[in-house]
C-alpha cells in the first residue's frame, strides 16, 4: 500500500490485531494454568485428607499388630459410604486404596462405581511413592488405566510402640496406599470453550475497530487529498482554490488553515506580479512610443528642421527616464533578492544626511527653497548599510523637493528617542489625501502630476525606500495635513 490511507489503516489494524492476539493468548495461557493448578491442588488436598483419615482410624484401633487389616478400615460405614464417595464426587476423581503389596482393596470412581477391585498396582509405582513419600504426575499406574491421568498418591503409615528389655521402641509401618486420579481433559475442554468465546468476541471487536479505523482514517486523509488536489490546481494557475477545514480543531485543521493562508499570500503575490508587469509595460510603452514617434518624424521629414532640436530634447529626456526606470528596477530586484543581505556597520547619520543635502543643492536652489535643518552638531552613530541609507535619504529629499511649492521651506531633522534615531523630512505643498496616503509606498504609485513640476518620475522611489528599511527591520511613517507632508524613518543607535 503506497497511499497514506493504506499505510495508516494497515498500521492501526495490525496494532489492534496484534494487541488482541497477545491479550487473548496471555489470557488463555494464564487461565488454563490457573485452572490446572487449582484442580491439582484440590486433588492433592483431598488425597491428603483421605490418608490422614485412614491413618487416624488405624490408630484408633489400638492394635500393635504390624499387619493391620486395611479392609477393616475401609469397610467402616462412615469411611466407606460417606467420606470416600463424597470426596470422589467433589474432586471429580477416581479414588483407589490398596494394600502394601499393591492389591487394590477399594476403589470408587466419580460415577459411583468400582472398576479396579482385585487388580494390582505395579511395584514401580509403589516404590516411587515410598521413596518420595508421595506420587504426583501424569501416569497410567503401570497399565491400570487406559490413558495417562493426573495421579496423586500417598503411603498410609502408622507409628506404634513395643516393649523389650531395653524399654519402649517406636516403629512405623506402611499398611497401604491411597491414589486419586483425575482426567484433566475437562480442563482443556473448558479452556477451549473460554478461548473460543474470547476469540469470537475479539473478532467482533476487531471488525468494529477496523470499520471505525477505516472511517476515521478516511476523514483524516480527506483534507490532505483536498490540499494535494489544490496544489495541483495551483500549479495550473487556479489561485482561487481553497481547502475547507470544516470544524476540525486538530493539527490537520490547523494545516488546512495554514494552507489557505499560504494560498491567500500566493494569490496576492500573483496579483502584485501581474500588476507589476502591467505597470512596467505601461512605463516602458509610453516613453518608447514617444521616442519612436519623434524619431520617425525626424527621419521622414514630418518634423521640420527648425523644430527638430525641441523634439530631440524630448527624445533625450524620455531616454534618460527609461534609463532611470531600468536602474530603479535593477536596484529593486537586488534589494528583494535573497542575496541582498544588509551589511551592518556603524556610521554617522548626520554626515550622510548633510552629504545628500549638498548633492541636491542645485535642485533646492532651482526651486528657491529655504532649508530648515535641525541636525545635531555631534556625530549620531547608527547601525545599518550606509550606502542603502544614503539612497533612502536621497529618494526622500528628492521627492520632497519635487513636491514642494516654489519658495517654500524644506525641513530636515534628527531626534533621539528610546535607542532609536528618528530622521524626518518635510515639505510644504499639496496635501496628500488620507485615502491615498497608505498607497504612497506601493510600486509605480504616482500622485497627481499637478502637485509637481517634475513629471518624469517612475513611481519606484518610495517603494525602494520602504524595501530598504524593511531589510533593516526599521519603520517609516508618512503624514500629510494642511499642505505639510512629512516622512519619518527610524534607525537603531550604535
Amino acid at each position: 500500500m503506497k497511499s497514506l490511507y493504506g499505510r495508516q489503516f494497515a498500521l492501526v489494524a495490525g496494532l489492534i490485531l496484534f494487541s488482541f492476539l497477545l491479550l487473548g493468548s496471555s489470557f488463555a495461557f494464564v487461565s488454563y494454568q490457573y485452572t490446572l493448578k487449582e484442580m491439582q491442588d484440590t486433588l492433592e488436598r483431598n488425597t491428603q485428607s483421605i490418608a490422614e483419615l485412614a491413618e487416624g482410624l488405624a490408630a484408633n484401633q489400638g492394635s500393635a499388630n504390624p499387619t493391620l487389616d486395611l479392609a477393616s478400615i475401609i469397610n467402616s460405614e462412615y469411611f466407606n459410604s460417606k467420606v470416600l464417595p463424597a470426596i470422589s464426587h467433589i474432586s471429580n476423581a477416581d479414588i483407589i486404596m490398596c494394600y502394601s503389596d499393591g492389591e487394590i482393596s477399594y476403589d470408587i470412581s466419580k460415577d459411583g462405581f468400582s472398576h479396579y477391585s482385585g487388580k494390582d498396582i505395579s511395584d514401580d509405582i509403589l516404590s516411587q511413592t515410598l521413596q518420595n513419600h508421595s506420587f504426583k504426575g501424569f501416569s497410567n499406574l503401570g497399565g491400570l488405566f487406559n490413558q495417562n491421568l493426573y495421579v496423586v498418591g500417598l503411603p498410609l503409615t502408622l507409628e506404634y510402640s513395643t516393649m523389650n528389655a531395653n524399654g519402649t521402641i517406636t516403629q512405623s509401618i506402611t499398611f497401604g496406599f491411597v491414589y486419586a486420579s483425575a482426567d484433566l481433559s475437562s480442563i482443556t475442554e473448558l479452556w477451549r470453550s473460554i478461548a473460543t468465546m474470547f476469540f469470537i468476541i475479539a473478532g467482533i471487536v476487531i471488525t468494529v475497530a477496523f470499520i471505525l479505523t477505516s472511517v476515521t482514517t478516511a476523514r483524516q486523509i480527506r483534507p490532505l487529498k483536498e490540499m494535494a488536489e489544490a496544489v495541483k490546481r495551483f500549479g495550473h494557475g487556479e489561485f482561487e482554490v481553497r481547502v475547507n477545514p470544516g470544524r476540525r480543531m486538530d493539527e490537520i485543521g490547523e494545516l488546512a488553515e495554514a494552507f489557505n493562508t499560504m494560498a491567500d499570500s500566493l494569490a496576492k503575490s500573483e496579483a502584485k506580479r501581474s500588476e507589476f508587469i502591467a505597470n512596467v509595460s505601461h512605463e516602458l510603452k509610453t516613453p518608447m512610443t514617444t521616442i519612436a514617434g519623434f524619431a520617425d518624424g525626424i527621419l521622414d521629414g514630418t518634423i521640420p528642421p527648425s523644430q527638430q532640436s525641441t523634439y530631440l530634447q524630448t527624445i533625450s529626456s524620455e531616454t534618460r527616464r527609461l534609463s532611470r526606470l531600468v536602474r530603479n528596477m535593477l536596484d529593486l530586484s537586488r534589494l528583494q533578492s535573497t542575496e541582498s543581505l544588509i551589511a551592518q556597520e556603524r556610521f554617522n547619520i548626520c554626515e550622510v544626511l548633510a552629504r545628500v543635502l549638498v548633492s541636491l543643492e542645485p535642485k533646492i536652489n532651482a526651486r528657491r527653497l529655504d532649508v530648515d535643518a535641525n541636525i545635531p552638531e555631534d556625530a549620531v552613530m547608527v547601525w545599518g548599510d550606509p550606502d542603502a541609507i544614503t539612497q533612502v535619504c536621497y529618494n526622500l529629499l528628492d521627492n520632497a523637493i519635487k513636491f514642494s511649492e516654489e519658495g517654500s521651506c524644506l525641513g530636515v531633522s534628527i531626534t533621539l528617542k528610546g535607542g532609536k534615531t528618528h530622521t524626518s523630512i518635510r515639505n510644504h505643498g499639496v496635501t496628500i489625501p488620507p485615502d491615498e496616503l497608505p498607497l504612497v509606498f506601493d510600486r509605480f504609485h504616482k500622485t497627481d502630476h499637478s502637485r509637481s513640476i517634475d513629471r518624469d518620475g517612475v513611481g519606484l522611489g518610495l517603494y525602494i525606500v520602504k524595501t530598504i528599511l524593511n531589510n533593516h527591520k526599521e519603520t517609516i511613517v508618512a503624514t500629510s495635513a494642511d499642505g505639510n507632508t512629512e516622512f519619518t524613518f527610524t534607525l537603531t543607535q550604535a
